[in-house]
């Protein structure tokens, strides 16, 4: 049987060109920016959050509530550092439903969290208005903040964190994907401590 689709060698191209772009996107987010200092903090603050008998509390909308479930699995399993997240239906709905979206992190934080946590936001555009108002909760509260944006350099959310870490680059997919490396990396990092 002969395939009905005609070979065409300008489509071809175009496709591998797109791909052979995308995935330079990628190894720039990963290779040229160095993130090596941050990524040491971030580090440093789970090590004095677990010292201090605190844990990691994870959220995020979307790929980031996704990244944060994988994190706090991994954390939990392969560092030995309590985490959770804030990804169960009925948490949302219900804190959605009677606070507000904008505010179901916050109230979520103020039943769950403890001033010797460390929460970590994620956010692509470091707008989400419920990830921004959480961040603010956290100053408020003294509780220790960790961010991951993307998008603009001065996103809300990269400002009130006190470890901030930001990818320059406008594209949902390679900034929620650089954001998993450079958690797994802390993540493995710890592990092997």
């Amino acid at each position: 049987m002969t395939d009905p689709t005609p070979s065409d060698s300008s489509s071809n191209r175009e496709s591998d060109s797109w791909f052979l772009s995308y995935m330079e996107a990628y190894r720039q987010s990963l290779l040229e920016t160095n993130v090596s200092a941050e990524l040491k903090s971030f580090r440093d603050l789970i090590i004095e959050t677990k010292g201090n008998g605190g844990k990691l509390i994870f959220a995020g909308n979307g790929a980031s509530a996704a990244i944060s479930s994988h994190a706090a699995v991994d954390f939990t399993k392969q560092c030995g550092i309590r985490s959770i997240c804030f990804n169960e239906a009925d948490l949302i709905t219900c804190f959605g439903n009677d606070y507000g979206y904008e505010s179901w992190i916050k109230e979520a934080l103020k039943a769950y969290a403890d001033s010797r946590d460390c929460v970590v936001l994620i956010s692509s555009s470091g707008s989400s208005p419920n990830v921004v108002e959480a961040a603010r909760f956290c100053q408020s509260a003294k509780i220790s903040l960790a961010t991951f944006t993307g998008f603009s350099s001065d996103n809300p959310l990269r400002q009130l964190g006190r470890v901030n870490l930001w990818l320059d680059s406008d594209s949902y997919n390679v900034v929620e994907c650089t954001h998993m490396v450079w958690i797994m990396a802390v993540c493995d990092n710890l592990a092997e401590l």
